[in-house]
């Protein structure tokens, strides 16, 4: 069940799209939304940190006038979520944060439903263009499911998964089925890539999926696929099938310079034709 839904507000076309779904799933399931803009402190500091003593001054002035717009960039973005959602007859909240932008969004998810988010999020306000980590850091730490969003809305009417057996994937189909935030009346489809010589246990683990799904209502056609590239199949697939969601498990690591995304979930997440439910 569905409560409470988290829009990571970011300065592109992106949280238009994703306030969108979160208005729709509202709708849905008597949710509130939260609007969360967050002042990306850590990057401000790094790209005004001084080079010596004698430009520390004006590394401080840099810092102070950089955080000032970005504060004023962030309330924009709350404006602009605010005037969007106060007609569509759904509850709302708006939160402007100070922080690492992954560390806020996964504190504020320990107490929300979902989560709903850009398929290029930056939160870097003051350089819009400055790719960060940060979904990486969210998809790694986070307590509860994503929805990142491509680049238009559309009504979410066939679903497919994508499953090979493992924990995130078989979480995600879980807590999607637990949720039901597009519903239960879904034309849904499962794949399952695989490797050399492991066709009948992609069958069996296919099989026994489907046979959840319809015991939770779903009728699912199932799809035992070859492949070297999941990621790229999996696209490919859902859009012969016409898919308006995929619903996949994501896998990231920590590395010396941060988080990072499997080349499978980087590739589904990445995608700007066709949203992602996303649990790690």
């Amino acid at each position: 069940m569905i409560k409470r839904i988290l829009v990571a507000l970011d300065p592109d076309s992106d949280s238009k799209v994703a306030t969108q779904y979160a208005v729709h799933i509202a709708k849905q399931t008597d949710a509130r939304i939260t609007g969360l803009a967050v002042v990306d402190t850590r990057n401000i500091q790094a790209s005004s940190r001084g080079g010596g003593i004698g430009s520390m001054y004006y590394a401080e002035k840099l810092r102070e006038n950089l955080t000032q717009e970005t504060r004023d960039q962030a309330r924009a973005l709350i404006a602009q979520f605010e005037a969007h959602v106060e007609g569509c007859g759904v509850r709302h909240i708006e939160v402007v944060e100070e922080g690492v932008p992954f560390e806020r969004i996964v504190e504020d998810m320990k107490y929300h439903d979902l989560l709903v988010v850009g398929c290029d999020p930056h939160f870097f306000y003051g350089h819009p263009k400055k790719r960060t980590n940060t979904l990486a850091g969210v998809f790694h730490h986070t307590i509860g499911p994503t929805i990142v969003v491509p680049k238009a809305h559309r009504d979410v009417k066939k679903v497919l998964f994508a499953s090979n057996g493992d924990n995130s994937a078989s979480r995600a189909i879980r807590l999607f089925v637990e949720l039901e935030p597009f519903g239960t009346d879904l034309d849904v489809e499962v794949v399952c890539i695989h490797g050399k010589d492991e066709r009948v246990d992609a069958e069996f683990h296919l099989q026994l999926t489907k046979d959840y799904l319809s015991d939770h209502g779903y009728e699912a056609r199932v799809h035992a696929m070859r492949d070297n590239e999941p990621g790229e199949r999996i696209l490919e697939l859902a859009g012969e099938i016409g898919a308006d969601l995929i619903v996949a498990g994501s896998t990231t690591s920590k590395g010396l310079t941060g988080y990072s995304m499997s080349k499978t979930t980087e590739t589904l997440t990445n995608n700007e034709q066709i949203a992602v439910f996303v649990e790690h």
